[in-house]
């Protein structure tokens, strides 16, 4: 697996109705253009062993280049991506079945929210 052929990536909790729509959501506002890797699918376990380290299903990850950016400190970064990403990616969201959380409460909405805020990490490599 080369991380760097599929740049920029959203890894994202493949396994949440909540953060499959907050993926979708991304990928509709940059056309298609990052790489979307759910938390539980094979990429995503490699770079959870490789990279993110075993806080990485605490948040969603925005990875560039140079950086891993999770939670609250990948805002920015997709924000910036939504407006510059520029090379066409085939990307399809999966919803994985097997979602023991009540993601589809409105307290979950607030807990998800509230976890999107409080956790942040960077890693660079």
């Amino acid at each position: 697996m080369d991380v760097k052929e599929m740049i920029p990536i959203i890894v994202y909790d493949n396994q949440c109705y909540l953060c499959v729509k907050f993926a979708k959501a991304v990928e509709f506002l940059t056309r298609g253009n990052l790489t979307m890797i759910g938390h539980y699918s094979d990429i995503g376990t490699e770079l959870k062993k490789s990279i993110l380290g075993e806080s990485a299903l605490e948040m969603f990850w925005f990875i560039d280049n140079n950086t891993a950016y999770g939670g609250r400190a990948a805002l920015i970064p997709v924000i910036k991506a939504i407006f510059s990403a520029k090379k066409k990616k085939m990307n399809k969201i999966q919803e994985d079945e097997n979602c023991e959380q009540e993601c589809k409460t409105v307290k979950s909405v607030f807990i998800r929210s509230a976890s999107l805020f409080s956790n942040s990490k960077k890693i660079d490599f």
